[in-house]
């Protein structure tokens, strides 16, 4: 997701070592199923209401690799014009973080507005990016994580202790044409509570502890001066599984909240991945 893939500006170089580290923990196959409501919006935005449904299927391990498939649908209604928004997405990463496939279909009233398709290498100094959608296109940029890969650093951190650091991340939204900066800030970690309005939907996660964290998101593309401000940011609660929950999505002019209210696990694999 443009956001949540895609859940950073030192980038971090990820050796042979460091690739065997991170693929070692275990991440939680899952899907999870999240309504969207407007948290707020300023006059400038024109949105006097939202509504909406995000779903994420994660599946995968170290030695298969890790698949997502992602959607987020929104009604956005202004004074003057009601607009329905799908963004439907597939990746693929590799275990050791080296390749990283993606396509993204976004549609506005369901027609297809953008498509974008393309494949990224890690090579040793930095990634390179081809592009079969919308046109053929080739392009290096410099060396960064892969979603599961920046997600796994993020825990380890978080399991650390450490409560704030930069890094970067190429998720293959928008155009794909970018990295990513981003900065982590990471809360102490948490008891779940019974009046917790998602509750409910942890089922057997709901006795886990997890680490509030806001990850804000910086294009540099643009040279000196650029991205000095955020162009978005995500807060959320972290499991140690690597499922996240209790959303809230702040786009500058206005913000989204994203509650969990289905959440379903799966048969991890492990039978096929001993090493």
């Amino acid at each position: 997701m443009g956001f949540i893939r895609q859940f950073l500006i030192a980038a971090v170089l990820l050796g042979a070592f460091g690739a065997q580290q991170a693929s070692a923990r275990f991440l939680v196959s899952h899907r999870a199923i999240y309504d969207l409501a407007l948290d707020k919006a300023s006059d400038k935005s024109g949105i006097t209401s939202l509504s909406g449904r995000m779903v994420y299927e994660f599946s995968g391990s170290p030695c298969e690799g890790y698949t997502t498939n992602f959607r987020y649908v929104t009604r956005i209604n202004t004074d003057d014009v009601s607009r329905l928004t799908d963004q439907q997405t597939t990746t693929f990463e590799d275990g050791a973080g080296k390749t990283f496939s993606f396509v993204t279909k976004s549609l506005v009233d369901q027609e297809l507005d953008k498509e974008v398709k393309g494949t990224a290498t890690r090579g040793p100094d930095g990634i390179t990016v081809k592009l079969t959608k919308p046109q053929k296109a080739e392009m290096s940029l410099q060396q960064t994580w892969f979603p599961t890969q920046h997600l796994v650093e993020l825990l380890g951190k978080a399991e650390h202790g450490e409560h704030f650091y930069e890094t970067s991340l190429f998720d293959g939204s928008d155009n794909a044409d970018r990295v990513m900066a981003t900065t982590v800030v990471v809360g102490k970690r948490t008891e779940t509570k019974q009046d917790d309005p998602e509750y409910v939907a942890l089922g057997s996660l709901k006795h886990d502890r997890y680490w509030p964290v806001t990850i804000a998101y910086f294009d540099t593309s643009g040279g000196k001066g650029s991205g000095m401000l955020p162009t978005y940011s995500i807060s959320l609660k972290l499991h140690d599984n690597g499922i996240t929950r209790d959303l809230l999505m702040d786009y500058g002019d206005f913000s989204v909240k994203g509650r969990l209210v289905n959440l379903a696990t799966f048969d991890p694999h492990e039978e096929k991945c001993k090493q």
